[in-house]
């Protein structure tokens, strides 16, 4: 199985990255994902389920431990053609 996931991190700070929205950069681009789509206002990752949910539970931690106070997610599964 695929999975697609989108997340934000708070507070926001339109001047300079906060520390936790630098941590959660980091953890998804050294994850074993197939693609990373990292925005201002919002990001994306996707591949399979097990490396998808790993990267999640790490960004979690992290981002908190950074100073986030809020960490929004939405996991989507992936159709074979969504690709």
């Amino acid at each position: 199985m695929r999975l697609r996931v989108e997340f934000t991190t708070e507070p926001f700070d339109l001047d300079e990255a906060p520390p936790h929205a630098l941590v959660a950069r980091e953890v998804v681009e050294a994850a074993e994902l197939d693609a990373v789509d990292v925005g201002p206002f919002g990001n994306t990752a996707e591949g399979g389920a097990e490396e998808v949910l790993t990267a999640v539970d790490a960004l979690l931690r992290k981002a908190l431990e950074a100073g986030a106070t809020r960490v929004s997610f939405q996991v989507n599964v992936v159709a074979e053609g969504d690709r």
